[in-house]
């Protein structure tokens, strides 16, 4: 089939392109490029199945050719860029859910919205199951990003129940891999980052608070089966393996073999836990995680090391 991807120039979007087309689906990839990167799609240069068109999805969206699905992915996704685009991130959360929406129910397009693990806030309930309603400051620093994504899970059961768009909604948790954007403020860029660059790893608070990380190969393939099940309520898709921050900064710098691990002042509503529970995704889509944390750093850190050493070389000719 051929599908619209929004944020295909970022992180998880890029990999999500990846696996449609070796699928041998066909994808127009779009994206404003204000936190995604062409670097991220530059392998796909002269691929004929892949169309790359830069465009903000908070405006109006006109394809040429119709498209059978549409998995929205446009969104800042890490606290450095929500706080430092706050409207924009409301903006592509509410206007680009309803475009994309829109653009589902005109061309009768399947729908997935990438939601969030960010929907719970610091949850009351633990792991944290669908069923849970969350616990989100609404007018907090980081209710742009949370309110935004529990306003297009509205939006997007509101068009699935008015106008029978075939709808899907994924709930993800903390991913990580390759393509990460260095600086971005995630917690396993910034300790590979900093470590590689013999800098002190930055825990904030006490490094007590948890989460679970899901290498972006395994969270992609949940991603792949959900669009392709027939669940239209929201599921939850992450890694059910839960770590402390100072846990995973230990674990980097053995890897990286650097690391003096220095604490900061914890952010506002900064969640306590964070863990999945995938019952719902082991059911219906047959899925779980494989990739462990420690052959996930394995494989991304290279991809880091490869960054560092070309910024490193950059600002020496400068």
């Amino acid at each position: 089939m051929r599908v619209l991807i929004t944020g295909a120039a970022g992180f998880l979007g890029s990999h999500l392109v990846d696996r449609f087309l070796a699928d041998g689906h066909e994808v127009v990839g779009m994206d404003n490029l204000i936190t995604g990167s062409r670097r991220n799609i530059a392998h796909l240069a002269g691929e004929p199945r892949f169309d790359f068109v830069e465009h903000d999805v908070s405006t109006y969206i006109d394809l040429a050719t119709p498209v059978r699905g549409v998995l929205h992915f446009a969104s800042p996704a890490s606290p450095v860029d929500y706080l430092e685009l706050p409207i924009q991130t409301l903006k592509v959360g509410s206007l680009g859910t309803h475009n994309t929406l829109g653009l589902a129910k005109k061309t009768g397009a399947r729908y997935l919205l990438a939601s969030t693990s960010e929907v719970y806030g610091d949850p009351d309930v633990h792991p944290q199951p669908e069923s849970y309603w969350g616990n989100v400051n609404p007018v907090g620093p980081r209710g742009v990003y949370d309110e935004a994504k529990r306003f297009g899970e509205a939006m997007t059961m509101a068009y699935h129940r008015t106008h029978g768009v075939d709808t899907r909604i994924a709930r993800i948790f903390n991913t990580y891999g390759p393509r990460m954007r260095p600086g971005d403020g995630r917690v396993v860029s910034n300790f590979i980052v900093q470590a590689l660059r013999g800098e002190p790893l930055t825990v904030y608070g006490d490094g007590s608070q948890t989460r679970s990380f899901c290498f972006v190969e395994d969270e992609v393939e949940g991603l792949y089966r959900l669009f392709l099940s027939e669940e239209h309520d929201p599921v939850n898709l992450g890694n059910p393996i839960e770590y402390s921050i100072r846990d995973l900064a230990e674990r980097v710098s053995e890897i990286v073999g650097s690391g003096e691990i220095r604490s900061l002042p914890l952010p506002v509503d900064d969640p306590r836990v964070r863990r999945p529970d995938i019952t719902r995704a082991r059911g219906l889509l047959g899925w779980e995680p494989a990739v462990s944390l420690e052959d996930g750093l394995a494989r991304t850190i290279p991809y880091f090391r490869d960054l560092v050493t070309e910024e490193d070389a950059r600002a020496r000719t400068l």
